[in-house]
């Protein structure tokens, strides 16, 4: 399965790097969703991404919407990422990479990385954006664009 622009992203229920339980569910219907599928913790094309989505973090929040990033990494690895770069949104760890799969995230390289792919979602669950690359440093930009673009409709 792979999900595409106009498809509803399917509920699902993750490990947040505070040991929470998050449930997209509680989120869709109230904010637009910006979800980032990368890789791994601490490598520098991951740090550089999470990196530019917290240097933006105020504007998608004035914007309503939420910023998540998903990677098999453990939650205790989230906690020590999101601590020592700074980072003020959600970190979902996703072991057994079903949300990955739900979503269709292809790996790269023969499949040997996790790939990085970023949504958009509005409100009702709907996917308004999707972009895949290994090049981290487009992907908040594009996802800020098309934020700006579901706040003005």
């Amino acid at each position: 399965m792979k999900l595409k622009i106009g498809d509803k992203i399917p509920s699902f229920t993750l490990t947040d790097h505070e040991g929470n339980l998050f449930k997209s569910n509680k989120v869709i219907g109230d904010k637009v969703l910006v979800i980032y599928f990368y890789p791994k913790n601490f490598t520098p094309g991951c740090t550089k991404e999470a990196c530019s989505f917290r240097d933006s973090y105020e504007e998608f929040k004035k914007l309503g919407a939420e910023v998540v990033g998903i990677s098999s990494d453990s939650v205790e690895s989230h906690q020590k990422f999101s601590k020592k770069h700074q980072l003020p949104y959600t970190f979902l760890s996703d072991p057994t990479e079903d949300i990955r799969k739900k979503f269709g995230v292809k790996g790269h390289l023969l499949g040997l990385i996790p790939g990085r792919e970023t949504f958009v979602i509005d409100k009702n669950g709907i996917i308004k954006f999707k972009f895949n690359s290994l090049s981290a440093s487009q992907h908040m930009e594009k996802a800020l664009e098309t934020v700006k673009k579901i706040s003005n409709e």
